[in-house]
């Protein structure tokens, strides 16, 4: 059996035979998060629109979703001396994958719960960090709150029965280490021949990428004789981790941006440089960050607010929206609007969607994630080796472990235990994308809570007899899996560029081609200075 039909075997074994066990306490739980139903309603067609004669009501600049993307574009409008600015959010939160939950009186996050210190290249991040005390100069140099850096220690492994520090597992054998070296020094090949950056756009595509991007990372690596079954388990964990699907779906320009794009990789025994591994994290993940980027923009968010057609004329652009708090379908009208919802669905939107978006959707593929929060009553017992991490792994799981929610509490007071485990079902081919994401809406939240459950069992046997509450969060459509051909795809890249001709901008990850906060992030403050040199606004700060 090879990795991948052992993962896909793990996963269905989770899931089919996850049923109640004697002797464990019930569990209290549910779905949170996500309105399933109104994204459904909007797919079926079935949101109320404003009807003729309904009084109109006038913005500069609309703004269709309050993702990381949405709350930047907003933000950086009001920098621009734009402040005519309403920002609908279907949800009834802001942040789209980057929200936050709390049980008990613990914070803990729904999505995204972490973010790389920005290299160089991702200057618009960085000065948000400033901006939120995050980061400061010192002397010429950044300085970061000692607070908001990942706690050690941060990460482990779970492998053999026992915990390892780090994450590629150290029981390689001398070939296995052999070729972790020769895909660290493939990495630093490709850093300084292709050119990697984050975010992706700061790099000019050249022939080097387009030849990574036409093939899956698996093709890649066998190529080059890479075929450890320790650094192939390892190299599909990143790309589950940060794309939601495996190395058979992703593109080998999309494997080696993860390292590429960072720090690079290190083979055991290799220097390390901490400095370079550190990460910005938050009992709610980054929350931390769009809650402050929504309570900036005050009222300005309208959340639980259902766009449902978005139809651009000569001189105006209007948009219907359904408030669903109050029942009322209303009718907008602003001068400029971007589009910071994820593709697909700015093509469900729009009444003429542009030839560009369609192009794209045809080669683009969406992951399926489940997020779980589990409250325990109290402390796990822990097994021989590392400490308890912020990051905790599971050899060959289906899924991809879990962190510790409360690990950066620096306070004495007594908190509540939670474990937020993570869950990409993309799978390594469409077609178990597709089955996953059926799953993932068609089985009840007791099932995926067991079979979560079940998987930290291994590596934590007094866990199911400890867990009080299960919060799922799913995502039926979590972010782009950057399949091959699709970052170097020239549509997608047409749609970032302005159209003079037209009155609608698009702000969304989804231009990258994956999904994380950087490119999000600067995908919308750079959508807001195509409106605001549109408008011919002036910065007000």
């Amino acid at each position: 059996m090879n990795r991948r039909q052992a993962l896909a075997c793990a996963a269905a074994a989770l899931l089919a035979g996850c049923g109640r066990r004697e002797g464990v306490p019930d569990l209290e739980g549910g779905w949170v998060g996500a309105n399933a139903e109104r994204g459904h309603a909007l797919r079926d067609g079935r949101v109320p629109r404003a009807q003729p004669g309904v009084a109109v009501r006038r913005t500069s600049v609309a703004v269709v979703g309050a993702g990381v993307a949405g709350l930047a574009t907003a933000r950086a409008l009001q920098r621009s001396g734009i402040d005519d600015v309403r920002v609908f959010e279907l949800e009834d939160a802001a942040g789209g994958n980057a929200r936050g939950h709390v049980m008990g009186n613990q914070p803990c996050p729904l999505g995204a719960h972490y973010l790389p210190v920005p290299g160089p290249d991702a200057h618009e991040v960085a000065q948000l960090l400033r901006e939120l005390g995050v980061a400061r100069s010192e002397f010429g140099r950044t300085v970061y709150d000692e607070r908001t850096l990942c706690h050690a220690p941060q990460e482990r492994l779970f492998i053999d029965g026992s915990w390892q520090e780090g994450l590629l597992p150290a029981t390689a054998s001398a070939s296995g280490r052999a070729q972790a070296r020769r895909f660290s020094a493939l990495v630093s090949k490709a850093q300084a021949d292709a050119g990697f950056a984050m975010p992706t756009l700061r790099r000019p595509w050249n022939a080097g990428l387009a030849a990574l991007d036409a093939l899956s990372f698996d093709q890649w690596l066998d190529a080059q004789g890479l075929d450890d079954a320790h650094l192939r388990w390892y190299l599909d964990y990143c790309c589950r981790d940060d794309y939601g699907a495996g190395s058979a779906q992703v593109s080998a320009w999309a494997g080696l941006h993860y390292f590429a794009s960072r720090h690079g990789f290190r083979a055991p025994g290799d220097a390390a440089d901490d400095a370079e591994d550190r990460v910005l994290t938050w009992p709610q993940g980054n929350a931390w960050l769009t809650e402050r980027m929504a309570a900036s923009l005050g009222e300005r968010v309208t959340c639980g607010a259902v766009v449902s057609r978005v139809s651009e004329s000569r001189h105006e652009v209007a948009l219907d929206v359904f408030d669903a708090r109050s029942g009322v379908a209303q009718r907008w009208v602003a001068q400029r609007v971007v589009m910071c919802t994820p593709l697909f669905v700015s093509a469900r939107l729009l009444e003429a969607p542009q030839a560009a978006l369609m192009q794209s959707l045809q080669r683009m593929r969406y992951a399926p994630w489940l997020v779980t929060n589990l409250q325990l009553r109290e402390p796990l017992a822990d097994r021989i080796g590392p400490a308890a991490a912020w990051d905790n792994v599971l050899y060959s799981s289906a899924a991809l472990g879990y962190v510790d929610a409360g690990h950066q509490n620096l306070g004495l007071a007594p908190r509540t235990n939670v474990l937020t485990h993570y869950w990409a079902l993309g799978g390594d081919s469409a077609q178990a994308l597709a089955a996953a994401r059926r799953r993932l809406f068609d089985a009840p939240w007791r099932e995926w809570a067991d079979a979560v459950i079940a998987d930290l069992a291994r590596a934590h046997p007094d866990l199911p007899r400890k867990v009080a509450r299960a919060d799922l969060m799913r995502y039926g459509h979590a972010m782009s899996i950057p399949v091959p051909g699709l970052r170097g795809n020239a549509a997608l890249a047409a749609l970032a560029r302005a159209d003079a001709g037209s009155r609608i901008h698009f702000a969304h990850a989804d231009l990258s081609a994956y999904s994380v906060f950087e490119e999000a992030f600067t995908r919308g403050t750079l959508a807001a200075g195509q409106v605001a040199r549109a408008l011919g606004a002036r910065r007000t700060d």
